[in-house]
């Protein structure tokens, strides 16, 4: 296993060229490039892993305390099996070896790399403020003034990776991260896309083989030329980011519905529904930014990025000193809010199981709230009430009698237990009570556990041996 992922990850190209001119231009391209971010030797025990900051289909994201330096990373941690499977290998290199070329700082830096028999490791920077979702969450939503600065930081942002020949293609309140004194970095180039003159250095091997019209993204927030199979511009993310100056202003995304099929008939169909607190000048820029032309979008015409700051939203921000500017006062999850699955009633700690034993910082135990669903599958959103958060979901394995399915099993913080049949989009409940003896977890090995109700025994496989983590985490929110 380990020496197929290591052939199929290496960055020297070593496939049969077509002709020697290419096999030239590709060697030369390998030889004079160089890495600004270090692959280094490292090993998981030389990190403390703390609270997760998100989780993806085949990776997640840790706090990362280096044992000897004390420094704190965004630790990426990808599936190496899952990637060679999934044909994902691509995609991981053009995500690491645009990150080591980008330089500017709303973009997340990327410090060093490393890799084990079983994952691949990116070490990210740490973004303590949490994401700009989270602040719209917990205000409710922003003032204009908030909404102005995040905004402009972002245009600044997006001026750059258009400069650079980039799209970002996933540009959403989730990807955008937040320093500890409240300033904008993007973030997830893990669908990033060069154009044909991208100022960015792309390893012949490293380069994805979808075309830019390839529908990728989250649902709320694709433009309408994507979903009808359109080549993608840069105009896309500008689409994005009137879809994010909205959220940030009302609280929602302009195209939120029941399911992702109706979002896509309102995202066509051009259904925007201002609320009428919006100022004029907020909805005439969003307004411009959700032209289904990608061309009339300010900053995509012929006069760029200088037309879009010249808009009366923009009036009065300085662009040449923006981040220098003092940021809105972030506001941070209460105490009240939340609580750690590591203890128990009595006060006595427990084991915890997650990444094989290797985390043992006190944070490691904290349940706290993943990103919202849109950042791991839209899907989903739809089971979901508002306001309504996230704290596990697996894809599992649901038995009955001589047979099983696979379900979506997720967890919510109302608290909720839910599972979604993934062919047929049939949600069942599965009944709550902070009542053990209504609501029991009974774990009989590291991946399969049963959920145990009056009326009802499930049994699951969670193949990410995971069963201790979701009898704990259940269990804390019955003692909560």
């Amino acid at each position: 296993m380990e020496k197929e992922i290591d052939a199929k990850m290496k960055l020297q190209n070593s496939s049969p060229p077509r002709n020697n001119m290419t096999a030239n231009a590709n060697a030369q391209i390998s030889k004079n490039f160089k890495f600004r971010a270090p692959m280094e030797k490292f090993s998981i025990q030389d990190f403390e892993l703390g609270k997760i900051y998100g989780v993806g289909s085949y990776s997640k994201v840790v706090r990362a305390k280096k044992k000897d330096t004390k420094n704190v990373y965004a630790l990426k941690i990808m599936d190496k099996k899952f990637i060679t499977k999934e044909n994902k290998t691509a995609y991981v290199k053009l995500e690491r070896i645009v990150l080591d070329q980008l330089d500017h700082p709303g973009v997340v830096r990327l410090f060093f790399t490393f890799q084990d028999p079983y994952s691949l490791y990116m070490a990210l920077e740490s973004c303590e403020g949490g994401e700009l979702f989270d602040q719209i969450t917990r205000k409710g939503r922003l003032t204009e003034d908030e909404a102005r600065f995040y905004a402009a930081e972002l245009v600044d942002t997006l001026e750059y990776i258009h400069g650079k020949g980039l799209i970002h293609r996933d540009i959403k309140p989730e990807n955008l991260l937040l320093t500890l004194d409240g300033h904008i970095k993007v973030a997830d180039f893990g669908t990033v896309k060069p154009m044909e003159d991208s100022q960015i250095t792309v390893l012949p091997n490293a380069a994805s083989d979808d075309k830019a019209c390839t529908f990728v993204g989250t649902a709320a927030y694709v433009p309408p030329e994507v979903l009808n199979s359109s080549p993608a511009t840069f105009g896309n993310d500008l689409w994005s980011l009137g879809c994010t100056i909205f959220q940030m202003l009302s609280g929602v995304s302009p195209f939120k519905d029941a399911s992702e099929w109706l979002i896509f008939q309102r995202i066509v169909a051009r259904d925007v529904r201002f609320p009428n607190y919006f100022s004029e000048e907020a909805r005439d820029l969003i307004d411009g930014l959700l032209d289904t032309d990608p061309s009339r979008r300010p900053g995509a015409g012929p006069d760029g990025y200088a037309l879009l700051k010249r808009h009366p939203f923009f009036r009065g921000v300085d662009w040449h000193n923006l981040r220098s500017q003092t940021p809105p006062t972030l506001a941070f999850e209460s105490k009240d809010a939340s609580w750690n699955s590591s203890v128990t009633k009595d006060g006595s700690r427990r084991k915890n199981d997650e990444n094989n034993g290797h985390t043992t910082s006190s944070e490691a135990g904290s349940i706290t709230r993943l990103p919202s669903i849109d950042s791991f599958d839209s899907r989903w959103q739809q089971f979901l009430e508002p306001g309504e958060t996230v704290l596990m979901i697996s894809m599992v394995k649901k038995f009955q009698k001589l047979t099983s399915k696979k379900v979506q099993l997720i967890l919510t913080n109302k608290p909720k237990l839910i599972y979604v049949n993934p062919k047929e989009w049939v949600v069942k409940t599965i009944c709550w009570s902070d009542n053990p003896s209504e609501l029991n977890i009974q774990v009989t090995s590291p991946s399969h556990f049963k959920i145990i109700t009056p009326k009802k025994i499930c049994s699951f496989e969670d193949v990410k041996q995971r069963a201790q983590q979701w009898k704990t985490t259940i269990e804390a929110l019955q003692n909560r």
